[in-house]
């Protein structure tokens, strides 16, 4: 049902009781839900159960009053058709057939708009996402990072929302270091198992590529930085440390193209403290109260705010502990006038979350308690040939996300981009993932982005077989979409404006990808049951406005993820 026809009979029930509550000072919220049984109607209310006790009635005879109400409403006239009620007082209705059918031309008149609001409207969100240090390709995780992440940021963009995607990480520090010493010693001939090959070092394949093009003398930029030129000097640590990060953010770019993710801003940890914003958010959080000395550290009390202990900002040597930078970081965040903040990170950042949130409240800015949100994954286990697949020759310890579209798309990387976005958002973030290649490969219904794929080409390879003109289809009598099939198909596409709020709400894509699937299977059902090209016209054009509205609600939805949409398969 859609939320306008929802909003309609609600109303319905408003006025049926204002009677009833006549003189109570009751002001109830009345809330509409889909029975469990569709059999029992297509909205269920259980207000009379609700109200009884309070207004001394029996919730029977209260609920018989209110439906004696709705239904002499001449509002409700084409909207609902029949309501009667069920065990103790639930109310149940039955809407007009008319009112089911008008989705289609709800969709057709819409298009690419259906399902998008402007619940969002002048609110600015930010959703950082993937924030990879530049030491090496991106690897499964951060794939997974970033198909929910821009999956998400798509969803606050329908809802009206002024979205940034924004890629944050650590251009200094340890890593960094280690990278450099890495690409130094392969520049002087030193590799893995070798003598005088660092322990902590990279093993990969990557950091011979980059010491060779560093020996060579190449120059390498990225979307985010100047060009880097190597001297070609092996013993330039820092020429060697600028040209690696650059290359490997390039590299970065390259498996983010490949990915068709975007990102619309780039931010340096290193900036922070060039820019004296962690000294800055330090001393706020002195002059705030909230810290101590103990053993010459600096401490929070970050207790204060649900954490489970006190923690360290301050190192007894000066140095930061990790969670400053991030409270520097997420101070700028709310100074950009983000009033929400979104972080797509590993299960493995959990215990950063109090850290990061305390800082925040200790600050005394108004940043809102629970800011920034944070939306956590578990890592992903690849399969492929029916075994694990742990390491990738390339990057030496982990599986990257160019290695893993290449293999779904068997060499086509638009076929393995759709495939790698489409399974990585399929379950919830915090839920483990098996990443079956062969099952990506599949051209069957055991391929579940095939599956969805396949019922939009098939809405086409149909109205191409009717080779009509689809604008006639605008005005078509509705009324013959009375089969079983077709009542089940027209509800599924009423409920993809509401499923969008929710994945929003609850910060969940992956129920896009679920409504997709539940969409597609609606749709090939319909297909094996009956005919579209019929003998009688009004049928047949009455079945091509479904058609045509099934494949714009799949088109729209795919849009949202990342996927495409083919005519053919």
């Amino acid at each position: 049902m859609l939320a306008q026809q929802k909003q309609e009979i609600a109303a319905l029930f408003q006025a049926a009781l204002a009677p009833v509550l006549e003189g109570s000072g009751l002001s109830p919220t009345v809330v509409l839900e889909r029975p469990r049984d569709p059999s029992h109607g297509d909205i269920a209310c259980n207000i009379a159960m609700q109200l009884a006790k309070q207004l001394k009635m029996n919730p029977r005879d209260l609920a018989t009053k209110i439906v004696a109400g709705l239904l002499e409403n001449p509002a409700g006239k084409g909207l609902v058709e029949s309501a009667d009620i069920a065990g103790p007082g639930f109310i149940n209705l039955r809407v007009a057939a008319s009112a089911k059918q008008s989705v289609v031309r709800t969709i057709m008149q819409q298009q690419a708009q259906f399902g998008r609001s402007e619940l969002g409207r002048g609110k600015k969100v930010i959703l950082e996402f993937v924030s990879a240090n530049p030491t090496g390709p991106l690897h499964v995780g951060h794939g997974r990072q970033a198909a929910l992440g821009d999956a998400l940021s798509a969803l606050f963009q329908a809802q009206g929302f002024a979205v940034t995607r924004e890629f944050y990480y650590n251009d200094a520090g340890v890593q960094i270091a280690t990278l450099a010493n890495s690409v130094q010693a392969r520049a002087h001939g030193i590799k893995p198992g070798d003598a005088g090959w660092p322990e902590s070092a990279y093993n990969g394949d990557y950091i011979q590529d980059i010491a060779d093009d560093f020996m060579a003398g190449k120059t390498v930029s990225a979307s985010d930085s100047t060009p880097a030129t190597a001297s070609g000097d092996a013993g330039d640590i820092e020429s060697i440390r600028k040209f690696a990060v650059t290359y490997l953010r390039n590299e970065q770019d390259i498996d983010l193209q490949a990915f068709g993710v975007k990102f619309d801003n780039y931010y340096l940890e290193s900036s922070l403290y060039s820019e004296g914003k962690v000294e800055a958010a330090v001393g706020t959080l002195v002059g705030s109260g909230k810290t101590y000395e103990h053993e010459g550290a600096l401490w929070l009390r970050t207790t204060e705010y649900g954490d489970d202990k006190d923690r360290v900002m301050r190192k007894s040597d000066g140095t930061f502990t990790y969670f400053v930078p991030d409270v520097a970081y997420h101070i700028t965040k709310w100074q950009r006038g983000f009033g929400q903040a979104i972080n797509i990170q590993g299960s493995d950042h959990h215990g950063t979350i109090a850290r990061v949130r305390a800082g925040l409240q200790a600050v005394a800015m108004g940043v809102p308690q629970g800011y920034p949100d944070y939306v956590l994954h578990k890592m992903v286990t690849v399969m492929k040939d029916g075994e694990e697949v742990k390491i990738s020759k390339r990057a030496g310890s982990y599986v990257t996300v160019r290695d893993l579209i290449e293999w779904s798309g068997g060499g086509e990387i638009g076929k393995g981009r759709d495939a790698v976005r489409f399974f990585l958002i399929s379950r919830k973030a915090d839920t483990e993932f098996i990443f079956d290649v062969d099952v990506a490969l599949k051209t069957s219904d055991e391929n579940p982005v095939y599956y969805v794929q396949y019922a939009h080409a098939r809405i086409c390879s149909v109205l191409a077989q009717w080779t009509g003109d689809e604008a006639q289809l605008a005005g078509v009598d509705l009324s013959p979409l009375t089969a079983p099939r077709e009542a089940t198909l027209l509800a599924t596409l009423a409920a993809y404006p509401e499923m969008l709020e929710r994945a929003l709400t609850e910060l969940g894509p992956h129920q896009v990808a679920f409504y997709l699937r539940e969409l597609a299977g609606e749709l090939h059902g319909y297909y094996n049951a009956e005919r579209v090209l019929v003998d009688d016209e009004a049928t047949k054009l009455a079945r091509l406005a479904l058609m045509v509205a099934t494949r714009q609600v799949l088109r729209n939805g795919l849009a949202l993820i990342g996927v495409s949409a083919p005519n053919k398969m």
